[in-house]
């Protein structure tokens, strides 16, 4: 039988560690959601279709060590979010149906070069330069759904021991079966799909040397120490 020959030789699959396992979790494709809880300049408003962007798997990594200060940038910001982990691939999907997709959930850094994403917004361009560099998606070990039962709790993050974010997963204006409903209607998910489902209020810039300590109710905990500038 003839093996495929490449051009070079492909990189290994970006994976996250699992709970209570020695597998790791091959990473396919990052969808993430803007704007998915409250935040005091949307509070009373119907909320509106939610939006969607992408990071490529290459900016996952796992939460430890040091955080790297991305170039082209004067304002680093933080988001934690909640990470939805897809076990079977589909499209289409029902929203009554959409948790029996879920392979798993962990916690996750959505860090974005804030003055590039502000600017971004204001002339109606796409949010990659705000979005994508290395490093731009730390996240923590995924938990099975199998451990974690039905998700409850709060979700946090505080940068050299204050509190800046924190809001209750339920709070979420769009829900992980919605998200993962409408995901499908554009694109046929895969397993190995991973969803940031949106950051609390609090958004705020990070320097180098902060540290940052984050997590999720039932999913995990982080620790990690911003790098010097690029």
């Amino acid at each position: 039988m003839n093996m495929t020959e490449y051009v070079f030789t492909p990189d290994l699959p970006v994976t996250l560690p699992v709970v209570g396992s020695e597998q790791r979790f091959p990473v396919g494709r990052v969808f993430c959601v803007g704007r998915n809880y409250p935040w005091p300049d949307t509070l009373g408003q119907p909320r509106q279709p939610p939006v969607f962007f992408m990071k490529p798997a290459s900016c996952v990594l796992d939460a430890v060590g040091e955080v790297t200060f991305p170039s082209l940038t004067e304002e680093f910001a933080h988001e934690i979010e909640l990470v939805v982990a897809i076990g079977e691939g589909g499209a289409q999907i029902p929203e009554s149906q959409a948790l029996a997709y879920v392979w798993g959930y962990a916690a996750g850094l959505d860090l974005t070069r804030r003055d590039v994403q502000r600017l971004a917004k204001r002339d109606g361009l796409p949010w990659e330069g705000a979005k994508v560099f290395d490093g731009a998606a730390p996240m923590t070990a995924i938990v099975p759904v199998t451990r974690t039962g039905r998700l409850e709790g709060e979700l946090w993050l505080s940068v050299n021991g204050e509190e800046r974010q924190r809001d209750r997963l339920d709070s979420q204006i769009w829900s992980v079966s919605e998200v993962i409903s409408r995901i499908s209607q554009s694109v046929t998910l895969k397993a190995g799909d991973l969803i940031m489902t949106g950051s609390p209020a609090g958004v705020d810039v990070l320097q180098p040397g902060d540290v940052i300590s984050a997590g999720i109710d039932g999913i995990g905990q982080l620790e990690m120490r911003v790098g010097p500038r690029s």
